[in-house]
């Protein structure tokens, strides 16, 4: 298969997809993308803006993953961050609807969003509710269970042991923010099965 991983962040949830299908990974940090690159060495990287690359490039792929910003939809952040912290609340990034709205309606092949569980009542019903993640998919997704999510409390060593990245040697202003945005690889995995069999 042809792949488009959006938002690709350092790969999480491509991390136990093989390397048996051609993937396209865009992410618009570059410093995040080359530790996509130095991890997934026979992937596409690009460093671009994903949701422009998606309107432009979607008709040459037969999947499309999709993981846009997910920090001004979160519950956490929206109702601990604002309400306890003092953090400044902000409009919720629309490109998560439209990305699913897009998606529905102008792509032939399987696609998927994820997002976290907003703190809103989503605009669009989710396809499957899966740990800390919603996704939108024209596929079928069924429940499964996970280890226990511990990203919210969790440092950089348990967060690089639970994804199975060693972030050392890298600069990053943020490394745990970083780690804590990507998928679980198991359910990144788990979601590409489905796409496989589907």
């Amino acid at each position: 298969m042809k792949i488009l991983n959006l938002y690709a962040g350092i790969g999480g949830n491509r991390k136990l997809w093989g390397d048996e299908h051609e993937i396209t990974a865009i992410e618009y940090d570059a410093d995040i993308a080359k530790i996509y690159a130095d991890h997934f060495p026979n992937d596409k990287v690009i460093v671009a803006d994903a949701h422009d690359y998606l309107l432009e490039h979607h008709e040459e792929f037969d999947f499309i993953w999709s993981s846009p910003p997910c920090q001004s939809h979160s519950s956490f952040i929206q109702n601990i961050g604002v309400r306890y912290r003092g953090v400044k609340p902000v409009y919720a990034d629309m490109k998560l609807w439209s990305e699913i709205i897009f998606l529905q309606y102008n792509f032939k092949g399987k696609w998927v969003v994820e997002n976290v569980k907003p703190y809103y009542t989503p605009f669009i019903p989710a396809t499957a509710d899966l740990q800390r993640h919603l996704f939108w998919a024209n596929f079928d997704i069924p429940s499964v269970e996970f280890q226990k999510d511990m990203l919210r409390a969790a440092q950089i060593p348990q967060l690089q042991e639970l994804h199975g990245y060693n972030l050392k040697g890298y600069k990053l202003p943020d490394k745990r923010q970083v780690l804590r945005n990507c998928v679980l690889p198991g359910l990144g995995e788990h979601v590409f099965k489905q796409v496989l069999n589907a």
